[in-house]
């Protein structure tokens, strides 16, 4: 009887310890469970804690623009605000006190002056207690280890920007601005363009608008080439995708601040109204002093309200 009862305990210990050694033995495992409809459902398994994400260098920098100073765009006098969390505000909404500040999605990083350092660039939204919301583009560069406001340059009343980038030195944006004649709640004009930075100003080098059916109004110079020296005579030439009106386009030339020099008529030859177009205009630098840049822009504009329909520019250097 003895042996028997050793016998019959040490068979229960291993059993024990053979449920004790096994690492599913502690796990509870849901058992499929059936919806009303009949349909088996997966069962819900506990739920693992996820590692903490490690921030971005692109996290980063959002977070530092959006608590950092903007310069508002529109006031005459020049006034700093501290944004927090990407926002602005003072004053009572309705009052002439009233200003608010917002930073969009819209944000791009890219080297805009040749130091190989990225700037950063965003689309900022004022508000002055009206129905108006007047959206600038915001250039901002690093400085001591934070973000300074550098420059900005008005878009639109409410735009519907669709994309914002840097792209070989110069800032892309696609955005649909108001027309002429369009209601202040819905812009409907497709435009395109790019700025470069020159100093603490940005510059419009390039605009594209579409025509109502969709077709791209596009000039390009093709001479002289962008960047070259030149002096005296320079004959400007291209050609454009929509024959304005009358065939007659603007040329302008400006310094690099952005000071005019000189305006004047470009002929295009088109076989017939809207259709594609060339031009060729000998322009008379003798009066610009040497050793300066110059911007030469050749310019379709709207008649109606002297917005611009089309534009494209090159920087000579004269010698």
């Amino acid at each position: 009887m003895k042996k028997a009862g050793h016998s019959f305990l040490a068979v229960l210990m291993l059993l024990l310890g053979a449920c004790s050694t096994n690492p599913a033995a502690d796990q509870v495992v849901p058992k499929p469970v059936s919806s009303p409809q009949g349909r088996t459902i997966a069962p819900t398994l506990p739920e693992t804690e996820e590692p903490a994400k490690v921030p971005t260098v692109q996290n980063l920098k959002v977070a530092q623009l959006r608590n950092s100073e903007y310069q508002l765009g529109l006031l005459d006098q020049i006034k700093n605000v501290q944004l927090k969390d990407g926002r602005y505000q003072e004053g009572t909404p309705g009052r002439e006190d009233y200003i608010s500040v917002s930073v969009t999605d819209f944000i791009a990083w890219g080297d805009l002056d040749g130091d190989e350092v990225d700037e950063t660039v965003a689309v900022v939204a004022e508000n002055y207690g009206g129905i108006e919301t007047f959206v600038f583009l915001a250039v901002y560069q690093a400085q001591d280890g934070e973000l300074g406001f550098l420059t900005s340059t008005f878009l639109d009343d409410r735009p519907l920007v669709n994309s914002l980038s840097v792209q070989d030195r110069e800032i892309f944006v696609d955005a649909i601005i108001h027309d002429f004649d369009d209601a202040m709640c819905c812009p409907t004009l497709p435009t395109t363009r790019h700025y470069a930075l020159n100093g603490f100003n940005l510059i419009l080098t390039d605009y594209s608008t579409l025509t109502p059916t969709g077709q791209p109004r596009v000039i390009t110079i093709e001479a002289p080439v962008d960047g070259v020296e030149v002096s005296g005579i320079v004959r400007l030439k291209g050609n454009i995708t929509i024959a304005p009106f009358e065939n007659n386009l603007v040329y302008r030339i400006y310094d690099l601040g952005g000071l005019e020099l000189s305006v004047g008529p470009i002929t295009v030859e088109a076989p017939d109204l809207g259709v594609p177009g060339t031009f060729e205009k000998a322009l008379d630098l003798g009066s610009i002093l040497k050793n300066t840049s110059i911007r030469i822009a050749a310019q379709d504009i709207n008649e109606e309200d002297g917005s611009l329909f089309a534009m494209d520019s090159v920087v000579l250097h004269v010698r």
